[in-house]
């Protein structure tokens, strides 16, 4: 899906440095970045670069992208193209729009719920009765990646292939050992997104000589404006699908859940008041906010909070930091499941908001009312350590 929370994982991505404690406990980090330096130049490995950590001027980036371009110069992910629509500006970006919004919006989802309730059920049964879990492998990979893999047509036992793709894409420091930007991990990340265009390609082929009733059929027979949509276009929605419908919502249930795991009065609260879980994820997705920075490139001079950027250069408007922006949320710090209003960022703003946020909200209430009824107290395992990875996703 697009999705505010895929982001190049290159040489240019000034998250990639956050260390685990920070990953773990960025809040305090934008605190001080609002307060001291809004608008923050950094050397970005591939040239100067702007931070922004204040709701307004992220705001200003976010709906502006005839200045504030999301395309490939803002993304690299080893893509022979752009990604559609996360890398298409309008007014090119609204007609893609147009075709995918219908699919993933919520009266769509609202038909996936049965499906998905029984798969976190199904999940569960698998490791309740031993009164442990691997959370990550045996939870918050599976379940998304079922339901994704579902709503596109593909091999559920096929996951472990995909999810290799996956993270040699967005996280090839992680498999190859080697830093971001270098020879090798740059060398394996093109190969694995090679290698993700001739999968599709192939799976493509065979649809084509017989349809079914998934997502990959119903783009063989798509028009935008007329027009049919082409293979490389598919190739192309596909690529950012891929990425972002495997990694963001086990990033989020990661977050949440040891959130809760380490507050049980918050815990205790969602058991005995069920009807505020919906209220309280917005409220973990704008604590939390599992995808902190999302990228943009400046298409032209620009000044931003006093700061001047020229064209060209990189500028990463911080998701966490604005919902965590005093001039917006009254007692930022403060995690209320009952805010309201909660105008967060946790998905992105303008144009390019993620296209997936219906699902994603929807299988994280699932998620919560299946696991809730059945393990209403759970911990960290006592001698478990969490340890967090940086970048543009906390996972």
């Amino acid at each position: 899906m697009e999705t505010e929370t895929t982001m190049a994982a290159d040489e240019g991505n000034p998250l990639n440095g956050m260390d685990p404690e920070m990953a773990a406990h960025p809040q305090p980090v934008f605190k001080l970045m609002r307060d001291d330096m809004p608008v923050m130049e950094m050397d970005m490995g591939s040239g100067r670069g702007v931070l922004l950590s204040r709701k307004l001027e992220i705001d200003q980036a976010l709906r502006h992208p005839e200045i504030f371009s999301s395309n490939m110069d803002a993304v690299d992910l080893k893509n022979k193209r752009p990604m559609i629509p996360l890398q298409i500006d309008p007014p090119e970006h609204k007609k893609f729009r147009k075709l995918l919004d219908p699919i993933f919006a919520p009266r769509q989802m609202a038909l996936l719920e049965e499906s998905i309730t029984r798969t976190v059920n199904e999940l569960i049964d698998g490791f309740i009765d031993r009164g442990e879990v691997d959370f990550a492998k045996e939870f918050s990979i599976p379940f998304p990646s079922q339901v994704f893999l579902t709503l596109l047509g593909l091999p559920l036992d096929e996951l472990d292939r995909f999810l290799v793709m996956k993270d040699g894409i967005i996280r090839p420091d992680h498999v190859t050992g080697k830093p971001y930007g270098s020879k090798a991990a740059n060398d394996y990340q093109q190969k694995v997104a090679d290698s993700v265009y001739e999968y599709f390609d192939e799976i493509l082929d065979q649809r084509e000589v017989e349809r079914r009733d998934d997502l990959l059929s119903h783009f063989l027979g798509a028009e935008v404006e007329g027009d049919r949509l082409s293979r490389e276009d598919i190739l192309d929605i596909c690529f950012l699908f891929l990425i972002a419908g495997l990694d963001t919502v086990t990033d989020s249930l990661d977050c949440f859940f040891v959130y809760l795991a380490r507050h049980p009065d918050h815990r205790h609260q969602l058991v005995e008041q069920p009807d505020i879980l919906p209220s309280a994820i917005e409220e973990l997705l704008r604590w939390e906010t599992p995808v902190p920075g999302v990228a943009r490139v400046a298409m032209a001079d620009v000044e931003v909070g006093g700061c001047p950027i020229s064209k060209g250069e990189r500028v990463s408007p911080l998701l966490g930091a604005a919902n965590t922006d005093p001039a917006e949320f009254p007692d930022p710090e403060l995690v209320d499941f009952r805010r309201n209003p909660n105008r967060h960022r946790a998905f992105g703003g303008g144009p390019h908001r993620c296209l997936g946020s219906h699902l994603a909200r929807m299988e994280l209430r699932v998620a919560f009312e299946e696991w809730l009824k059945r393990i209403p107290d759970f911990r960290i395992a006592e001698g478990a350590e969490v340890t967090w990875a940086g970048g543009q996703v906390r996972g």
